[in-house]
């Protein structure tokens, strides 16, 4: 089944790719044969990782997660699904907090 994840670097970025055998692309990542990016910045740890159906979903899922900022990523790897709606709205958009 394919796969999206999310690596956290050594220097503590994220990142999001997609695979058909997880174990053998993060050995990959860690040995460097993967990414540029994740070459620079091992070693490298499985933050998240969702499995899908088809590989379409999960390259589409990789795609919309490389887009959402550090924050939205957060609340994905801690499963909070409650959370991401609302970290979908632009910074712009939030309404400021009101005191009681």
């Amino acid at each position: 089944m394919p796969w999206t994840y999310i690596l956290e670097c050594s220097d503590g970025s994220f990142y999001v790719g997609s695979t058909w055998n997880i174990e053998r692309r993060i050995w990959e990542h860690n040995e460097g044969l993967g990414a540029e990016y994740t070459k620079r910045r091992r070693p490298v740890r499985l933050a998240w990782a969702g499995e899908f159906e088809r590989v379409d979903e999960a390259f589409a899922f990789e795609k919309q997660v490389q887009g959402w900022r550090r924050d939205k990523r957060l609340a994905l790897i801690e499963g909070r699904w409650a959370d991401l709606p609302e970290l979908a709205a632009g910074y712009w958009r939030r309404r400021p907090e009101t005191a009681g």
